[in-house]
């Protein structure tokens, strides 16, 4: 095998959810068919490194000239914002169309084993918002998780002082959970049933 052929292949199976094995398959299917699906992947990829962002008001993924298209969406409610771990939890919850607020993106959780204290969480940055928006509900949907359930209840307490009623999703998100292998029925219980 080329070592160009090697290499591709370790990158791929770095990649979440994806061994050697994985890779390998991978590899091959795209080398075999390299102008149905290589080149188009590679205009895509390529257009995405030069055009993708990360939106400076919520942490949202996209690409956009001054912030994302969730943000500058005036039809949604800007005094609502939905606080999730990651971009993959915002995209989960969007394709319910339940949800017609904004979001923060934590970009993780608080975990002593990873070294992220709440520095991670962004949440003066986030309380700015809150003000300059007039934001009257944060809804905290964290996957159920022992991180999740820390994160939450660090963020409940850092709004307790405040006039800022904070929620967390309810119903059909089992213990150990994550949102991102949630079906969109159980995210649009998990939301309308939320305390």
């Amino acid at each position: 095998m080329s070592p160009d052929i090697e290499i591709l292949i370790q990158k791929i199976s770095r990649l979440p959810g994806l061994g050697n094995r994985s890779a390998r398959r991978i590899v091959i299917h795209l080398i075999q068919r390299k102008e149905q699906i290589l080149e188009p992947l590679l205009i895509s990829m390529q257009k995405i490194y030069n055009k993708v962002k990360t939106c400076p008001n919520c942490g949202n993924i996209d690409t956009f000239d001054e912030i994302c298209s969730i943000c500058s969406d005036n039809s949604r409610r800007k005094d609502l914002i939905c606080i999730v771990e990651n971009v993959t939890d915002l995209w989960a919850i969007e394709r319910t169309s339940c949800f017609n607020g904004t979001y923060h993106v934590l970009k993780g959780l608080l975990s002593s084993i990873n070294g992220q204290g709440p520095e991670f969480l962004l949440l003066d940055k986030l309380m700015s918002r809150c003000q300059l928006y007039g934001v009257t509900e944060v809804i905290v949907a964290l996957s159920a998780t022992v991180e999740g359930q820390t994160t939450d209840y660090y963020i409940k307490n850092f709004f307790k002082d405040s006039n800022i009623r904070v929620s967390s999703l309810a119903h059909g998100i089992p213990i150990g959970g994550e949102l991102d292998y949630l079906d969109d029925g159980t995210l649009l219980t998990a939301f309308s049933a939320r305390k």
